[in-house]
């Protein structure tokens, strides 16, 4: 006979948090958000770590080098999507890996023979006033020179005027050489007033660039997510077909993380991916796995040798899979289920294996919800969709702006990796749709505002840290009458009644 559940499949809808005794400290600003993100052995450090519990989904619509770049700044992890070309998913993670190491490679180099109109071309397209001039045009060449927005003036110079004419040259350069530290690099920026500094070989050749806004923006940014040399932490998603060629590429390139995108965990693909990385690379290459929405998905995963378990089945905002296939599971009660065997094989093995709670994040409050049931980090899709730093369109729809947002398991993204389980292609549907989410701004602003909501939470309940969240939470599960009343009600709002008036 088949197993039923006794308990309804609940949301995080239906659940609030009791408030618990706050003590003086217990201020926004003395809250940690730092949380494991790969496994670990009792008593030891996990390797890898975020500062606060947010990573970007592996989707096409969410998370590319651009958001692998905001989100480390703000101390979370953005996993590159995994359904496009092997080599194109390799170039996001050395472009986000060489994006700031202190030590920046140049990508704006010409040669001296091109114009002021070459420079203005190229300021354009990249952002970036600080030109390198090369023998080449190359990154890799011989310097001959520098050029920066004070080299030129636009409105007194024709436009065909050759680089060589007004660029800084090499003899008047001042730079230091390859083999210094960052802290020297930054020492020469700072006695030098410079707002550039090149790092250059022994064969005058060009190395990195160290820039004073890095150091600035370091000091503006205290969460920001860095590997050993100073890059930012980046990840990557990967499928259980191609893996073999696919994660050494990754690896290649620089991903500190990887992740197996798949709608459904618990199998013996997920067993294999998991088997030939530890195989080839043993617990050098980090690894997650999901999605589940048991103990007992969960326990396989772990046993096989994930790093950490990912959670959630049908429960994302574009995802259709329950109405497709009537599969999946209310995110609360997989987060609780699972938390609670995680506890259970840390207390076994000595080995915390951290969750990820994907899907199922409608308002802020939720990501409270899902830390104090137990999940170490979240995965967002929606959420970071809305920013600016998110790979797709904003548009303006009825007055409105938005912004293009659509599932890995619809037509338009065509990630069959995903979700193929064979069969007749011509019987393949659809668990995913294309839609629209409504514009926010910037990643940074709504983050902090977010992570302010869940800090302010978690003092109201009176703790300081997730783990203290996870220990002394008190939840409640409330009624719909209950949810009508936690929102304004019974009076008129005064936008309302404005609109009314006109």
């Amino acid at each position: 006979m088949a197993h039923f559940f006794n308990e309804p499949s609940r949301t995080f809808n239906e659940y609030l948090l009791v408030p618990g005794y706050s003590s003086k400290e217990c201020r926004v600003e003395n809250v940690s958000l730092k949380t494991p993100i790969v496994k670990f052995k009792k008593g030891e450090e996990p390797a890898i770590h975020a500062n606060i519990p947010l990573v970007s989904a592996i989707m096409q619509a969410v998370s590319d080098d651009k958001m692998a770049v905001a989100l480390a700044k703000e101390g979370g992890i953005s996993f590159i999507f995994g359904s496009q070309s092997i080599e194109s998913q390799a170039a996001m993670v050395k472009r986000a890996k060489s994006y700031k190491a202190g030590f920046v490679t140049s990508d704006s180099n010409l040669r001296p023979d091109q114009t002021l109109a070459d420079v203005l071309e190229l300021k354009a397209r990249t952002g970036h006033s600080t030109i390198a001039i090369t023998e080449d045009g190359t990154p890799e060449g011989k310097i001959l020179g520098l050029v920066t927005s004070r080299d030129y003036r636009v409105s007194r110079m024709d436009s065909d005027t050759k680089i060589s004419e007004f660029m800084t040259p090499f003899e008047k350069l001042i730079y230091a050489k390859a083999g210094c530290t960052l802290s020297e690099a930054n020492n020469v920026l700072w006695d030098h007033k410079l707002n550039a500094l090149p790092i250059i070989d022994d064969n005058q050749r060009l190395t990195h660039f160290v820039f004073r806004k890095d150091y600035d923006a370091h000091k503006s940014n205290p969460n920001e997510l860095l590997d050993a040399n100073k890059r930012y932490i980046v990840g990557a998603g990967v499928n259980t077909r191609d893996y073999e060629e696919r994660i050494p590429a990754l690896v290649d390139a620089g991903a500190d993380i990887l992740c197996i995108d798949s709608s459904e965990g618990y199998s013996e693909w997920q067993l294999e991916t998991i088997k030939w990385t530890r195989e080839r690379y043993g617990d050098d290459v980090k690894i997650g796995a999901g999605n589940v929405v048991d103990g007992e998905g969960f326990r396989f995963l772990a046993d096989a040798g994930a790093d950490f378990v990912k959670i959630g089945i049908g429960g994302g905002s574009i995802c259709i899979t329950r109405e497709q296939k009537g599969i999946g599971r209310g995110q609360a009660s997989a987060v609780i289920e699972v938390a609670a065997e995680r506890d259970k094989y840390f207390e076994e093995t000595g080995i915390y294996v951290p969750i990820c709670s994907d899907g199922g994040i409608v308002y802020d409050y939720h990501m409270t919800l899902a830390l104090a049931m137990g999940a170490d980090f979240l995965m967002l899709g929606r959420y970071f969709a809305r920013f600016d730093e998110s790979p797709t369109n904003k548009l303006n729809i009825n007055g409105n702006y938005v912004k293009e947002y659509w599932g890995e398991g619809s037509n338009r993204a065509r990630n069959w990796q995903r979700y193929d389980l064979g069969g007749d292609p011509r019987m393949k549907f659809e668990e995913g749709v294309d839609s629209y989410v409504p514009y926010a701004g910037s990643l940074h602003d709504n983050v902090n505002l977010s992570l302010n909501k869940v800090k302010s939470t978690m003092c109201n309940c009176g703790v300081l840290s997730i783990p203290e969240l996870q220990k002394n939470a008190k939840l409640t599960l409330v009624s719909a009458t209950s949810i009508v009343e936690g929102g304004a009600h019974d009076v008129i709002l005064r936008d309302s009644s404005a609109n009314a008036i006109r």
